[in-house]
Parts: C-alpha cells; sequence; structure tokens
C-alpha cells in the first residue's frame, strides 16, 4: 500500500490483525505441540501470544527428497504478532522444523489460489475499506 498508516497499523501487534498461514511438518505433531502453540512458545525475543491451530490433513508420503518418505502433517496457524520468521521459530521452539509455509490470509484478505506467487493484484475499494476498518482508521 502507499499508506503509509494503514501499512504500520497493519503491521503493529497492537491493533491484532490476524495472519493465518498453512503449514507442513515432518509429523504426526503431538497434542502436546499443539497445546504450547496455542499457549505460546518462548523464543529468544520473549514468548509469542497464544496461536490459533488446526490440523488439515496428514500425508504418508513427502512433497520434495527433503521429506521423501516421512509422514507430512498439514496444520494451519493464526497469529496476530508478526515477529521476524515467527512461525518458522516456534515450530522449531516444539521440536517440528517446517517442511513449507505458505500464509493464506491476511486480516480480511484471503489468498486467491488463482495468483502465481511472487504476482499481486490491485486491491478493491471495499477490500482497502475493510482493512481499514480493522485497524480503526
Amino acid at each position: 500500500t502507499n499508506d503509509g498508516e494503514l501499512a504500520h497499523r497493519l503491521m503493529h501487534p497492537t491493533y491484532g490483525v490476524e495472519k493465518t498461514y498453512r503449514v507442513w511438518v515432518q509429523g504426526p505433531v503431538g497434542i502436546k505441540a499443539l497445546e504450547s502453540l496455542r499457549q505460546g512458545v518462548f523464543l529468544e525475543d520473549g514468548s509469542t501470544a497464544p496461536a490459533k491451530v488446526s490440523r488439515v490433513s496428514g500425508a504418508a508420503m513427502g512433497t520434495n527428497s527433503q521429506s521423501q518418505g516421512h509422514h507430512l502433517e498439514v496444520l494451519e496457524v493464526t497469529i496476530h504478532e508478526g515477529r521476524n520468521r515467527q512461525i518458522r521459530r516456534m515450530f522449531a521452539a516444539i521440536g517440528y522444523p517446517l517442511v513449507k509455509l505458505e500464509r493464506i490470509r491476511f486480516g480480511s484478505l484471503t489468498l486467491e489460489p488463482s495468483l502465481a506467487k511472487g504476482n499481486y493484484r490491485a486491491l478493491t475499494s471495499e477490500e482497502v475499506g475493510e482493512l481499514r476498518s480493522q485497524v480503526r482508521l
């Protein structure tokens, strides 16, 4: 965006804008590990806020040579902070390094599957209005 105040508020944890990620980990991920994420994980720069975590699926085969032959579990994780590499660090802290990570939602915006990686599109005026409303602008 070219709106500096909107960009600042969207990124600042005070405004609680949710970001949802789909993550692939070598699993299966245990209940205790999921509860750790839901309660907050201690990282070197302090504890994270509790995350929302849900299982999407598990797969018996990998999608690349690094994960070939291992059980992959797919989870969706929603946070409202935005620390540097936060999702990767959270999963590493509970013993499940990520195989793959995709952001699928930012605030009220859901990633369009038809949008190629690295591409972008202009937001509609309605979408901008929703985002501004979420951060009280």
